[in-house]
């Protein structure tokens, strides 16, 4: 944002603000339906989505016209079950293409949709559809040999649940057959006119996305189209992508990440969008080579092994001008890996549920600032740095707290929960520790609650992680401090790679290497089968503390 721009916002009320984000794009009148609607007038048969699907070899795809049939032959699918504007309808499933014309589906009819990872297991199950009063769920018959239509149909006794429908495979008594109920019928050919009137508008709740609940049950994150549309917005006209777009994106379709960055931002521009429903290096570099990806999503982990898989075995990647990653630190060894064996520059971002994608580094940055930096604001947010202890004194090291027009409209029924991260001219606490980039940017150091300072110095906790979970020897790794005080010892807790033998000084000798601080190595390590970690696979830092606080 310009300094103009900025102090209009800070005192300008909330409708004024709207008018503003208005007035600048970052809001409109228009919905991500009616987006697709345009893109099936306008380019009916231009490839939309490709969903592979591992597990039988075989890759599903749909064009406009073919995407926009659906959706409204699923939202009057929707209308059979009772569904009606405000309800919640959950998805509980992999990447799908069932999930994308589900997306539109819920906008047609005016519902709400939840999408929630397949990891999820009964008793956040119970959680998330208890919270959110869902009307319906649909889900898989198994997720990694976990019974989920099972589990869900059998909650229907205590929850308002009134439908479970299983995608896929037998669906249990007292469910309904996906196929049956929403792809039998031509819907669309008989009821359309009842969707006269029932689409959601742009300012409307549209999705609750739930936070990985590092310290409990995960809070659902409320956001409105024009919310969502603020932060994919300002992610494409960073990257200056165009409706030649074609993305590989790796994340999850349920996370923002998939969601927003991925199918909400083809579908605005009219590009395409290629996903599968498991972990797959080579797969991934075969839909690139195959629909001539432009753009490559995921994070650091799957980008590596993207660049692994590579040098195995070559694929046709020269289409590729971005990969972008997100979620952890990128070190500049993943920047060498990804320009030697794709050819394509990498970009950096940083973002959370409450807002999607807040900063990214920049097209006019050079080649290796990704390895320093997670970038510059997108022009609808806004960045400041406090002091840890007192938000009232910018810094150059500290929390980090955001805000503008990508910002969600609260938390499901926990509103005042939401409110307590805001001040009174609305900086959201993101309850992250971050440092100046020099650019006007900032590269994330961990969370301000694992924060520990040596020399008065934060301890780049995320950082370490990420390196020393490339040690040939980890699997994966994570730095804690005991007790949870800024003076703490600097414990490391790791997962040795295949059995190997793993000691406190292999991790001290490989940071040396990466020519880390010498007073920022760990001082003990705990070896252990596996991390704690949320169902978005987040480490639950809080638990290890628990563990490892007496010893």
């Amino acid at each position: 944002m310009t300094s103009t721009t900025t102090a209009i916002l800070a005192t300008a009320s909330a409708a004024d603000r709207m008018a503003e984000y208005r007035r600048r794009g970052w809001w409109r009148d228009e919905t991500f339906l009616d987006d697709l609607r345009r893109q099936a007038r306008e380019r009916p048969r231009k490839l939309a989505i490709a969903g592979r699907r591992l597990d039988e070899a075989r890759t599903d795809t749909l064009d406009y016209a073919e995407l926009a049939r659906l959706s409204d032959r699923f939202a009057v699918a929707l209308l059979e079950l009772d569904v009606r504007r405000g309800d919640v309808v959950a998805v509980q499933l992999p990447n799908r293409w069932e999930m994308v014309p589900l997306m539109f589906a819920c906008m047609a009819v005016g519902a709400v949709i939840c999408p929630i990872a397949p990891v999820c297991r009964e008793e956040e199950l119970r959680h998330r559809l208890a919270l959110t009063e869902a009307k319906v769920c649909v889900t898989v018959p198994e997720w990694e040999g976990y019974p989920l239509a099972e589990t869900v149909t059998a909650l229907k006794g205590e929850l308002p649940l009134d439908h479970v429908v299983v995608v896929d495979g037998h669906a249990p008594e007292g469910a309904l057959d996906f196929h049956d109920h929403f792809l039998a019928t031509p819907w669309e050919k008989q009821r359309t006119a009842d969707l006269e009137g029932r689409q959601l508008r742009p300012d409307e709740p549209f999705v609750v996305l739930f936070t990985s609940g590092t310290t409990g049950f995960s809070k659902g994150v409320v956001h409105s189209q024009n919310t969502v549309h603020s932060g994919v917005r300002g992610y494409v006209d960073t990257f200056l992508l165009r409706d030649d777009l074609v993305a590989v994106v790796t994340t999850p379709l349920v996370h923002y990440s998939g969601f927003g960055q991925g199918v909400l931002a083809g579908v605005m521009l009219g590009g395409t969008i290629a996903f599968q429903n498991g972990p797959d290096h080579a797969g991934l570099l075969d839909l690139v080579e195959r629909y001539g990806a432009t753009l490559l999503y995921g994070p650091p982990p799957t980008l590596s092994g993207v660049a692994t898989a590579q040098r195995i075995d070559p694929h046709d990647v020269s289409s590729l001008r971005h990969t972008v990653t997100g979620a952890a630190p990128v070190l500049q060894q993943l920047v060498d890996e990804l320009r030697q064996t794709l050819g394509a520059r990498t970009y950096s971002v940083w973002g959370m549920s409450e807002f999607g994608p807040v900063t990214i580094s920049r097209l006019d940055y050079n080649q290796d600032w990704a390895a320093h930096s997670h970038g510059r604001p997108i022009d609808s947010m806004e960045i400041r740095i406090d002091l840890c202890h007192d938000h009232n004194t910018r810094a150059p090291v500290g929390r980090l707290r955001v805000r503008g027009a990508s910002r969600a409209l609260g938390y499901y029924k926990q509103q005042d929960v939401f409110d307590s991260e805001l001040t009174e001219d609305g900086w959201f606490d993101t309850g992250d520790v971050a440092r100046e980039d020099g650019r006007g940017g900032i590269r994330i150091l961990g969370r301000a609650k694992d924060t520990i300072l040596r020399d008065g110095i934060v301890v780049p906790m995320a950082e370490l992680e990420a390196i020393i979970s490339r040690h040939p020897k980890v699997a994966e790794a994570a730095l804690v401090g005991p007790h949870g005080t800024v003076d703490d010892p600097i414990l490391a807790v790791a997962v040795p790679r295949g059995g190997a033998t793993l000691t406190l000084e292999d991790i001290r000798a490989y940071l040396r290497e990466a020519g880390q601080d010498p007073r920022f190595y760990p001082e003990r390590l705990e070896i252990v089968t596996a991390l704690p970690k949320t169902l978005t696979g987040k480490v639950r830092k809080v638990e290890l503390r628990e563990r490892y606080a007496g010893a």
